[in-house]
């Protein structure tokens, strides 16, 4: 027989020593399990459902970038948040992506159980492929509450990944000019 995720979770309050008829917990497993769909939602979605159509013709070849999107993910390795912002930016050739579909598009690779190197990276290919842009970068900046509230608890360390492909990769100039414009070159 298999165990339902609600049924999952009453039997890892009984694991962890915890009576699951308690009356604070009663609902609990239900709550759990619900709130993990939500949290990995981005498993029931694919980037043409996302993306939609929404692409438009553009004589633009500058570059253009969505700052500061905010993300929310799970560690594939503790099941605890990660939290933090993401950078993206492309240079067009010949078409735009609706603004919204880019944070969208953030989302649906956030809400999967990730490390922040493989978030990044799926990020900016899916990107490259929807747009076929000159170049594609993107740069996340989180927070780990695997680093924060267990193992070293380290409260105040942020990683930062960066993904930079075609124009961004091959051409020191153009990164320059995206870090700068996000605040983030030194």
């Amino acid at each position: 027989m298999t165990l339902s995720l609600p049924q999952h979770y009453r039997e890892i309050l009984k694991d962890l020593g915890e009576d699951p008829e308690r009356e604070g917990l009663l609902d609990t497993p239900k709550r759990a399990a619900k709130a993990m769909q939500y949290l990995c939602h981005g498993y029931g979605q694919s980037l043409e459902d996302i993306v939609n159509g929404a692409l438009f013709a553009s004589d633009s070849d500058e570059m253009v970038i969505v700052a500061d999107i905010e993300l929310y993910s799970l560690c594939e390795h503790h099941l605890l948040p990660f939290i933090g912002k993401a950078h993206v930016a492309y240079i067009p050739t010949g078409k735009v992506l609706g603004l919204s579909k880019i944070a969208r598009i953030v989302d649906m690779f956030a809400r999967r159980l990730q490390i922040q190197e493989n978030l990044t990276r799926e990020i900016a290919d899916a990107v490259q492929s929807v747009t076929q842009a000159a170049g594609v970068a993107v740069v996340i900046e989180a927070k780990h509450m695997c680093m924060m509230m267990r193992g070293v608890e380290k409260q105040n360390s942020t990683m930062h990944t960066s993904v930079m492909l075609g124009a961004f990769r091959d051409s020191s100039t153009t990164r320059q000019e995206f870090l700068q414009l996000i605040g983030r070159s030194k």
